[in-house]
């Protein structure tokens, strides 16, 4: 297997919206794995540009073992209030535009990684995430490929007895759910995939991040694996430990 390295420079605020909370639309402070699958077929798709956008979706979705972000600098999650618009057409005095409560992230630098199967669409990943414009979330929150984007082997490892790991990426709070957690977190819900799936679509993953007076800074957590657990080491990148 093999792990695709993005990192990217935040040009403006952010907004992935968490799922069902439009009427007060929170954000995520990273993407989560949906967001992340999404952005690698949005721009594969805009640089071949010989399909439909679905068969690029489930082109990644098909490669993708894992996916998933972090933040590489602190960051601010604000909230506002901002003016939709309801009806494009309506008469003289009615009104056409609603007050919606939505936040908004910054951060300086957030990292990306996608852990591949295979390395067959690879290079046509990393072309596309060059030359193409991609974003966090919605349309208007642009974001820039700092570097070139790095590529490493993943080696897999099966936990034989019971030993400490260290993180600095997400983790599914269902694998340790009976399992010493140490450090600090925040609980999200999160779509692990963008291809409607059976049963109950959201995961709660448990984000290695901490607040302090109102800044969220990336930090790293350490748990408990068991027998049988799944570890990805990504050699310069750090550790990736796999949902069940």
């Amino acid at each position: 297997m093999w792990a695709l390295v993005l990192n990217f420079r935040v040009n403006s605020l952010y907004s992935v919206i968490l799922p069902y909370t439009w009427q007060s639309a929170l954000t995520y402070p990273i993407l989560p794995p949906s967001a992340v699958i999404g952005l690698l077929a949005n721009a594969l798709q805009r640089y071949k540009n010989d399909r439909h956008p679905i068969e690029y979706l489930q082109m990644i979705e098909k490669e993708i073992e894992w996916a998933g972000s972090r933040l590489l600098t602190p960051c601010i999650v604000k909230s506002y209030t901002i003016s939709a618009i309801t009806k494009w057409e309506t008469r003289l005095g009615d009104k056409f535009t609603n007050a919606l409560g939505r936040q908004f992230a910054f951060a300086r630098k957030i990292q990306l990684l996608a852990v591949l199967k295979s390395g067959e669409i690879l290079c046509d990943l990393s072309t596309a995430v060059t030359v193409t414009p991609v974003t966090a979330g919605d349309s208007e929150s642009a974001i820039t490929l700092e570097d070139a984007p790095i590529v490493k082997e993943v080696k897999e490892y099966v936990v034989e007895e019971e030993e400490e790991i260290s993180t600095v990426f997400p983790m599914p709070l269902k694998t340790f759910k009976d399992t010493f957690v140490r450090g600090m977190g925040r609980l999200y819900f999160m779509h692990e995939r963008c291809l409607k799936q059976r049963g109950f679509p959201l995961s709660v993953y448990l984000c290695p991040l901490k607040e302090e007076k109102g800044v969220l800074y990336p930090i790293i957590i350490t748990v408990k694996c068991k027998p049988g657990d799944i570890i990805y080491r990504v050699e310069g990148i750090g550790t990736i430990i796999k949902p069940k």
